[in-house]
């Protein structure tokens, strides 16, 4: 049997996931969180065969319990689910260790198979999302001139970034950091200016790139 944690801060997707999976001869979710603090302390203490998360979480999104789970023992193979077809998410989830990228609108049978390839030790990543990004890494050298010597990011900025990476608008980053829309909007145009490029997605692969994602 391959045991699961499902965090997902949307209790009927948790509960559809459950149900569906419980449909099947050899997987089971185990255990269940409903934001990525939930998810790191029941990684701690059980026993698991496969994690799927969800890439935006309150507390901690997907990307932060991979970033959490770095280097320690034992980690069990990860699954991001997503509403969202987005390239920095994928790559900075490359970058993090995932297995694979899933949307929500799969069927049971493609999470199924995606669950039980992981947990054998394979990977799912979309050919043509890991070509993307792949190719959006070798255009970062064509954006924008990087600020000579590099200037660092602020801690605040590598905590705006690592939510856009999530997927997050500004207005939730916003929500999220306690702060006003407009400076989430100056932070973001920092990060763009110090890393040298004009968007959300190759901030996040540039970022990727320099390790502070």
């Amino acid at each position: 049997m391959i045991h699961v944690l499902l965090a997902d801060d949307q209790t009927l997707v948790r509960q559809g996931i459950k149900s569906l999976l419980a449909l099947t001869p050899d997987i089971r979710v185990a255990a269940e969180a409903s934001d990525g603090e939930e998810a790191l302390a029941i990684v701690a203490t059980t026993a698991l065969d496969v994690l799927l998360l969800d890439v935006r979480m309150p507390r901690k999104t997907g990307l932060d319990v991979l970033t959490a789970l770095r280097g320690k023992p034992k980690v069990p193979p990860t699954i991001l689910l997503t509403t969202f077809d987005d390239d920095a998410v994928a790559a900075a989830g490359i970058r993090l260790g995932a297995r694979g990228f899933l949307l929500k609108d799969i069927g049971l049978d493609q999470l199924a198979e995606a669950i039980r390839a992981v947990a054998s030790g394979g990977t799912l990543w979309n050919p043509a999302i890991t070509e993307r990004v792949l190719r959006g890494l070798d255009r970062l050298k064509s954006d924008v001139p990087v600020i000579e010597p590099p200037t660092a990011l602020t801690a605040r900025e590598v905590e705006v970034l690592r939510l856009m990476a999530s997927g997050a608008s500004n207005r939730e980053i916003a929500e999220m950091l306690g702060t006003a829309e407009g400076t989430v909007k100056n932070h973001a145009s920092s990060i763009f200016s110090k890393l040298g490029v004009r968007d959300r997605t190759k901030a996040v692969l540039r970022a990727i790139e320099l390790g502070y994602i």
